[in-house]
């Protein structure tokens, strides 16, 4: 009984499939929070851009914001 228990013991200290499930997990993690902060991080500055593009595309003007933080004004 105990050789036995001492068998699959041995045999699952050897078996390395759980921890590169693991590893794959925390890599995986890691890779969102970077994604996650980079969004927050340019959030603002992406909507910015694209409200610049949609005004020049429809034929307005585009005047910047005056204040930093501050969003720009779309003008016939």
């Amino acid at each position: 009984m105990f050789s036995a228990f001492l068998k699959s013991a041995s045999h699952a200290r050897r078996d390395e499939t759980g921890a590169t499930a693991v590893e794959y997990g925390i890599m995986v993690a890691l890779i969102a929070v970077v994604i996650i902060f980079a969004v927050t991080a340019l959030g603002g500055t992406i909507r910015e851009t694209f409200s610049q593009v949609q005004c020049s595309a429809s034929g307005k003007t585009w005047a910047a914001a005056t204040t930093q933080g501050g969003t720009g004004t779309c003008s016939p």
